[in-house]
């Protein structure tokens, strides 16, 4: 339903990654290996190989704590009962409803970000921070959640939040996670 309504070029990406991730299925089905490339910036721990170099959405998935909103109202001159704050109950209860919705569980942190994709686990690097790697391990990964229409991936992890990556690269990430994260004999 969503694909009506992507541009020519939204097409032709989708088409280009679709065909970049069956290139690779097929070559690794074929007996061959994945084949190293160099990460300007990232300097790989010894007997880590990197496969990998994109850019990405990035985004994790967690709850935060609710704000209280402050308390609505006017003051008011009353004839008899003088100068007197005046609350709007409907107003808080829509205002700390909202909060809590907000609160929720949600995909926040969206981010453009690089993504380096090693032997090891995929590395984060955020936008600003040059000399920052955030490091996800394969062997802490619990899940994987694939959406090729939406050129989406949802990894989750035994100890932090579930990590979503968007764009492009995501098909081939795909193929790539499945040879690494189950190897074959």
């Amino acid at each position: 339903m969503r694909r009506h309504l992507l541009s020519a070029g939204d097409e032709a990406a989708h088409r280009h990654a679709a065909e970049a991730a069956a290139q690779l299925d097929a070559h690794l089905r074929a007996g061959g290996t994945l084949i190293p490339v160099p990460t300007p910036g990232y300097t790989p721990e010894p007997g880590e190989t990197a496969y990998a170099d994109v850019m990405c959405t990035t985004a994790r998935f967690y709850a935060i704590d609710p704000v209280q909103p402050p308390r609505a109202g006017y003051f008011e001159n009353h004839p008899s009962l003088g100068r007197r704050w005046v609350t709007n109950r409907r107003l808080d209860a829509q205002r700390l409803q909202q909060a809590e919705a907000q609160a929720q569980e949600q995909w926040r942190d969206h981010e453009w970000a690089r993504v380096i994709l090693t032997s090891e686990g995929i590395r984060i690097n955020p936008p600003g921070s040059p000399d920052t790697w955030l490091p996800f391990d394969h062997v802490l990964l619990t899940g994987l959640t694939a959406e090729p229409d939406r050129q989406e991936l949802v990894l989750s992890y035994s100890v932090c939040a579930p990590l979503l990556l968007v764009g492009p690269a995501v098909p081939w990430l795909v193929v790539a996670l499945g040879r690494l994260v189950t190897p074959t004999s």
